[in-house]
């Protein structure tokens, strides 16, 4: 199978895709998978906010992330996306971080682009570790900011700055209000859109609102990426590029037809599969996020462990809500 990112296009950076693509890169290889200077990655479609296996000694699963990033990859998944907020990157140290990376990156071989999680409450660790993952040979930067303390407007654009700055592959700013204390406004988010590789932002507000005032404000100078909190096809609809989201993990051939649909414009179908899928985004919303997702992935086979303490997994009754959801979507 070729890469994913030897699949180039010429075109300007703020040219329409209005078509279903496959994932393609303008400018060239530099060195190691996945790294490149130069060039806009086109980013687009279902990418799984992965779970982190472990086990009670603390150690990572590694083996275990591998068999999931290529069953995920096999079911059509167009990208992968280590420490999201399923993969608990809060609750994991420098070191359990970077060999869930390392795993991710190894597993993909470069067939799809792997996104990994940048989250601190200091400029100076978020960029020491957006570093140390491109240097690993990751293909994007998913940057959260974490805050004990409020940080004002200039300190929460600062803080993404500098991790776009740091790096010279694509950054994803994620904004997630239900667990920060501080959140990008409209006004950050249009400053942060003119810097060359801040080119997308992962919503996880529950305000589709919001994503229709990003989507006019700033056009294509960032493009917008759904969460679990959202209705993906209502997204895709009003000019989304995609989700990132832990449900995918669970349910990837589904949601990667359900992509497809909305890039083809077959709404009623769309919807029609929608409906079915939500029953996942509405068990998830009811449980620990990594715990559900973890019990997902235990019940299809996966060794994955519980979710780090002080964490709880799931009782046995709250497993049975999200067996019964799979077993009634196949």
């Amino acid at each position: 199978m070729s890469s994913w990112a030897d699949r180039r296009i010429s075109r300007p950076r703020l040219a329409p895709s209005s078509e279903a693509r496959e994932p393609q890169a303008i400018g060239l290889r530099t060195s190691g998978p996945g790294r490149y200077t130069g060039q806009m990655t086109d980013f687009h479609g279902v990418f799984p906010y992965l779970a982190s296996p472990i086990g009670a000694d603390g150690a990572i699963r590694t083996a275990v992330l591998g068999r999931l990033c290529d069953d995920l990859i096999h079911a059509g998944v167009h990208g992968l996306t280590p420490l999201g907020s399923t993969g608990e990157f809060a609750y994991l140290d420098r070191a359990q971080r970077m060999a869930v990376v390392e795993a991710t990156i190894d597993a993909a071989q470069g067939r799809v682009p792997v996104i990994a999680g940048v989250a601190s409450t200091a400029i100076a660790d978020a960029v020491a570790q957006a570093r140390a993952y491109q240097k690993r040979g990751a293909d994007g930067i998913l940057a959260v900011l974490e805050a004990y303390f409020p940080v004002n407007d200039a300190g929460i654009e600062a803080y993404f700055r500098a991790i776009a700055d740091a790096v010279d592959i694509p950054v994803v700013i994620y904004t997630n209000p239900q667990f920060q204390r501080s959140d990008l406004s409209l006004d950050v988010i249009a400053q942060l859109a003119e810097h060359p590789r801040i080119n997308y932002i992962k919503d996880a507000s529950t305000n589709t609102g919001r994503l229709l005032s990003i989507i006019n404000r700033c056009g294509d100078a960032i493009r917008v990426f759904a969460a679990s909190s959202h209705i993906p096809a209502a997204v895709m609809l009003i000019g989304g590029h995609g989700w990132m989201a832990g449900p995918a993990c669970i349910i990837p051939r589904q949601s990667v037809e359900l992509y497809n649909l909305c890039k083809a414009s077959c709404w009623d179908d769309a919807l029609s599969l929608q409906k079915k899928l939500w029953r996942v985004n509405e068990a998830f919303a009811r449980f620990n996020l990594a715990a559900c997702i973890k019990a997902g992935l235990s019940i299809q086979g996966y060794d994955v462990g519980d979710p780090v303490p002080p964490q709880a997994a799931l009782t046995s009754e709250q497993r049975k809500v999200v067996e019964e959801v799979l077993r009634d979507l196949g």
